[in-house]
């Protein structure tokens, strides 16, 4: 006979509260709520997703064994997290999200659909796979000036994919801005929609790997059979396809049957078409079909929307002076901000504080630095161009004038000094160029310091700024 739920979850209990202290006990498990047992599946209700995410980071191997001792190695847990507490009317809206563990078997077997061999035989099946996050919707996706026409063209696509102007719909835009937030809400709201869709979401990245598995199996035939099924074919960050002729290739002919066929295509990147690298130029210009919308850093008012909404979902209310800090104090990226929010109710759950400006001001110490140095790269190259007035994409093009080399080593000594970013990473932001030429920079940049005491003062000048700006 099967145990009984609540006496499985009281046990799984016990065995927790050995391990943790009595606050984090309190904090994290006694909230939980059990409310089912089926074929060794352990259902239990947490408050909100970031309390899901908590646990999933800090406490699974811990659930983890509680979960093998009671129910043995078959044994799983999924969680029912509550994304609206609802109100009198209507019932809180919940979903239903598995452990790491169980999610990892779950990609796995998304994976192997994908990759070749690809399974045509059972499309319907597929129609559920569609790799979308069911959490991106349009609902919980703040607008303003920053994103108002990317906003609106991805909501025009949604109700009418394939028949509208936006064929392609291309969305660039810096890290954290909402790109792929955006992209997925348009396949959610597609898949919502009256008539049955074939969405797919990847990363470029993903097409690619598939791509080589596909050539190594001697199964392109198929994996171009594969997305030619497709209704909506959404490719995060295709400028990762720089450089892969083959791959570019594939993508093309993909590209140009789905486009007459009346599919709708949807693209993200980190820069304008006209801006990407090492792609060939056919494919560029059928980017350029369609829309083209970037997505800018939120101003104040967004950002002011973005925390009042993450706080309403986690179900906390804060002072209006403590959004407006934070809102003034992080003006990098969404992402950046939300890991912000994400740290600050961390801080007072565990210190079980009030969330009140002190608090905030304490939080915002320990990482605001480190969020201006992860962004910092764009910062120093503007800041570079300004001083010695070259145009700021002569610092990433090829050009070799003595006065943008000099510009361009400067920057990349600065941002070598400045940033926590790796010199591949530097070397990327630079049009592409590798580690050496970072490292050749830095060591030009000391050199001419040593020798010259006029650009020593220079680069100290702009050091002193970069400074101010990170205190």
């Amino acid at each position: 006979m099967q145990k009984d739920y609540l006496q499985i979850w009281n046990n799984c209990l016990e065995i927790i509260r050995k391990h943790v202290g009595d606050q984090s006990f309190k904090t994290w498990f006694a909230p939980i709520i059990p409310l089912s047992l089926n074929n060794k599946v352990l259902m239990i209700q947490v408050p909100s997703q970031f309390f899901y995410e908590w646990l999933e980071e800090h406490y699974v191997h811990l659930l983890k064994k509680a979960i093998d001792t009671e129910l043995g190695p078959e044994g799983k847990l999924e969680y029912s997290v509550i994304i609206d507490q609802g109100d009198r009317q209507n019932e809180p809206f919940t979903i239903n999200l598995p452990t790491n563990n169980v999610q990892g078997q779950q990609n796995g077997a998304a994976n192997e659909q994908y990759a070749g061999p690809f399974n045509l035989k059972n499309v319907d099946h597929l129609f559920q796979n569609s790799q979308l996050n069911p959490q991106y919707s349009f609902e919980s996706y703040i607008e303003g000036d920053c994103n108002r026409l990317a906003r609106s063209a991805g909501y025009a696509v949604a109700n009418n994919p394939g028949t509208t102007s936006f064929n392609p719909l291309m969305l660039y835009g810096g890290v954290g801005l909402g790109k792929t937030h955006l992209v997925q809400a348009i396949g959610n709201e597609i898949k919502r929609g009256p008539v049955n869709k074939f969405v797919v979401y990847l990363t470029s990245e993903n097409f690619t790997n598939q791509f080589i598995e596909a050539l190594k199996n001697n199964n392109v035939q198929d994996f171009t059979n594969f997305y030619l099924k497709v209704d909506v074919l959404i490719i995060d960050d295709v400028q990762f396809l720089s450089g892969k002729e083959k791959t570019q290739e594939i993508f093309f002919h993909i590209f140009n049957h789905l486009h007459q066929s009346g599919k709708q295509i949807i693209l993200t990147s980190d820069c304008a078409p006209k801006d990407l690298k090492g792609l060939q130029e056919r494919l560029l210009s059928r980017f350029k079909w369609g829309l083209t919308a970037d997505l800018q850093q939120p101003d104040f008012e967004t950002r002011v929307a973005i925390i009042k909404r993450k706080m309403q979902a986690d179900g906390i209310t804060i002072p209006e002076n403590v959004v407006e800090y934070i809102a003034y104090s992080v003006d990098t990226n969404i992402r950046e901000l939300e890991g912000v929010i994400i740290s600050l109710i961390a801080h007072a759950s565990l210190n079980r504080k009030e969330i009140d400006l002190e608090l905030a001001k304490q939080t915002l110490k320990t990482i605001v630095h480190n969020i201006e140095t992860e962004v910092g790269i764009d910062y120093i190259q503007k800041s570079v161009s300004e001083y010695f007035d070259v145009p700021l994409e002569d610092l990433k093009d090829k050009t070799r004038k003595k006065e943008i080399v000099i510009a361009r080593q400067v920057a990349m000594y600065l941002s070598k000094e400045y940033t926590n970013h790796s010199l591949k990473a530097i070397g990327y932001h630079f049009g592409g160029r590798d580690h050496s030429t970072v490292i050749h920079a830095v060591q030009s940049v000391n050199d001419m310091m040593d020798t010259d005491a006029k650009f020593k003062l220079s680069v100290d000048g702009m050091k002193k700024k970069i400074k101010m700006r990170s205190i």
